[in-house]
């Protein structure tokens, strides 16, 4: 794995120096979209919709639309002077029972791993928490963005999750929540909770369970390589096309040699019979 975030976890007066890892991976097929008829991938430029321009990287800002449409402009100098919790601290805020946490608050989870000379206090704070069955809440800053976070331990390793803000999570609102509950006898009840028995495991293992659109979307590109079914040469197009621009550049280059050879040309008849003269002289 490559570590994509340095910095330290605060621990009251402990700080542990840490590397951050994505603990998790998409594994969809990426496809992406081309030209049917020849396979050429389909590109997107930054296009400005009132100059009507291509705009180069550089001038591009964030904006914030306000509701009438109108553009709230805003540059990075704008941004450097809001308030941001430090860039490469994980601070730990309190410690709490993990089934206290909704689920529906979970992000992204990611593993920590300790930096050279910062293994005891990593495994002690690991140790305490595994022992305490608790989890730390902490605030860290991620992507210029600050987020609430909790720290576990799994297989041996602190793991950090991301957290949504309280005002992220959506209320369920639904109408049928406001009307009078539909009555359940209770042979229903009772039927329902024997088939829950029946299906019930005691532990859930996630190797039973694979992928099969996945699985099927990779055996059909494999079956069309294997074939040659709807496989094209995409990447030698490209380069020919890249051939192409270099003669055109090539043919655009001599045209204009060309040009600025004409008035040397006119001069040279000028000059031969001093050079005649002077080989004579000689």
């Amino acid at each position: 794995m490559r570590s994509m975030w340095k910095g330290s976890v605060s621990f009251g007066l402990v700080t542990i120096p840490i590397q951050l890892y994505a603990a998790t991976e998409n594994k969809n097929v990426s496809l992406r979209q081309v030209h049917e008829a020849d396979g050429g991938r389909i590109q997107y430029k930054r296009f400005c919709s009132i100059e009507g321009v291509e705009v180069p990287y550089g001038e591009i800002a964030k904006g914030y639309e306000l509701d009438d449409g109108e553009m709230v402009v805003l540059t990075d100098r704008d941004l450097e002077g809001l308030p941001l919790s430090s860039s490469n601290a994980i601070e730990v805020l309190e410690f709490v029972p993990l089934e206290s946490i909704d689920p529906l608050q979970y992000d992204r989870h990611y593993y920590l791993e300790p930096q050279k000379a910062a293994t005891k206090p990593y495994v002690l704070l690991r140790d305490a928490l595994h022992k305490s069955g608790h989890v730390a809440i902490a605030k860290v800053a991620l992507r210029q963005r600050e987020t609430l976070a909790l720290l576990r331990v799994h297989a041996d390793v602190l793991v950090m999750t991301t957290m949504l803000w309280p005002d992220e999570v959506r209320k369920p609102d639904f109408g049928f929540l406001g009307e009078e509950a539909p009555q359940v006898r209770s042979q229903e009840l009772s039927m329902a909770g024997s088939l829950i028995d029946s299906m019930s495991e005691p532990t859930f293992d996630p190797g039973k369970y694979t992928d099969r659109y996945r699985e099927a979307l990779e055996t059909l590109i494999e079956e069309k390589v294997s074939g040659g079914k709807g496989v094209t040469k995409a990447p030698k197009r490209a380069a020919k096309s890249e051939v192409v621009d270099l003669m055109a550049a090539l043919e655009a280059s001599v045209s204009e040699a060309k040009k600025s050879r004409k008035p040397a040309a006119r001069k040279t008849p000028a000059k031969r019979p001093a050079a005649r003269r002077s080989s004579k002289s000689a």
